[in-house]
């Protein structure tokens, strides 16, 4: 069982005050998530389920975003950190990364290379540049991409080969098709850069939504488990967007449900040390 001193910790979650224009990617199919989803809700679900923090994750690709991220996490202390978004391939990053050294909650950035139609974006120049800034700032980045996009990432990889990094949502695999074999065999080449993390996050909404059964997500945990250790995986809700399929409670429950036999210490960093570890939890 998950040891209740420990600091739990999800590691991935999202806030908003809902606007169409600022969040167009929250479609008639998301119609649950056409509604604000604010900390006071978040909080409540937390407390539920004796989990002590959460790390806030950008839904909009733009500074405002930044802004409203870190305002929430001021106001509230189970806010650990904050993952924010800013152009990485500007040519004022440097700058732009300077500036947010100043939050001592803005812990690192994401873009949301899944959109980007692009097979090469991520190996851009301009986007390397950008990433090798943030590495020198001492931020984390988030890697958000379909499981199909994975070839994208290790190339990616090479350039920064010992460097950590955080892959959200197992890379969204198809697990609705049963989308396993080509998402192992990459997931397998990921695990061999001994820094990058892996977010236990997004799993039912790439499940079948109103059928899933815990036991459809036992072979991607496995497979996880078996290629990254319990050292690289970090639990995270991917709320509110989990309400699509279930809700935070039966997220949860895969989890709890599948390391309960673990040894304790082993359930304590997948629930909260890595994620403590990995985004300096305990640092500024």
């Amino acid at each position: 069982m998950v040891n209740e001193e420990l600091l739990i910790i999800d590691a991935h979650q999202h806030f908003w005050n809902y606007d169409a224009q600022e969040y167009p990617w929250i479609s008639d199919q998301l119609a649950p998530l056409k509604r604000d989803f604010l900390p006071e809700e978040l909080l409540q679900l937390l407390n539920k389920e004796k989990i002590s923090g959460a790390i806030s994750v950008q839904a909009r690709q733009s500074e405002k975003e930044n802004d409203f991220l870190l305002q929430h996490a001021e106001n509230n202390s189970f806010i650990k950190g904050v993952v924010g978004w800013i152009d990485l391939r500007s040519e004022k990053v440097e700058e732009r990364l300077r500036y947010y050294q100043k939050f001592p909650k803005m812990k690192g950035f994401r873009h949301v290379v899944q959109d980007e139609s692009d097979p090469s974006f991520m190996l851009h120049p301009a986007f390397l540049h950008g990433i090798n800034a943030l590495i020198l700032s001492e931020f984390t980045y988030d890697i958000l991409v379909y499981a199909r996009q994975l070839p994208q990432v290790l190339a990616f990889l090479q350039h920064f080969p010992d460097t950590p990094f955080i892959l959200d949502h197992l890379a969204k695999p198809d697990i609705k098709q049963g989308g396993f074999t080509s998402w192992q065999a990459d997931i397998r080449k990921l695990a061999a850069f001994p820094k990058v993390n892996v977010k236990i996050s997004g799993m039912i909404t790439e499940a079948d939504w109103h059928h899933w059964k815990k036991e459809d997500f036992y072979p991607y945990l496995d497979e996880l488990v078996l290629s990254f250790g319990v050292e690289r995986l970090c639990y995270g809700s991917d709320w509110p967007v989990c309400n699509l399929a279930g809700s935070y409670s039966l997220q949860w429950d895969i989890v709890k449900s599948y390391f309960s036999t673990f040894d304790p210490s082993d359930i304590n960093k997948v629930m909260g040390g890595n994620t403590q570890r990995f985004y300096h939890l305990n640092e500024k």
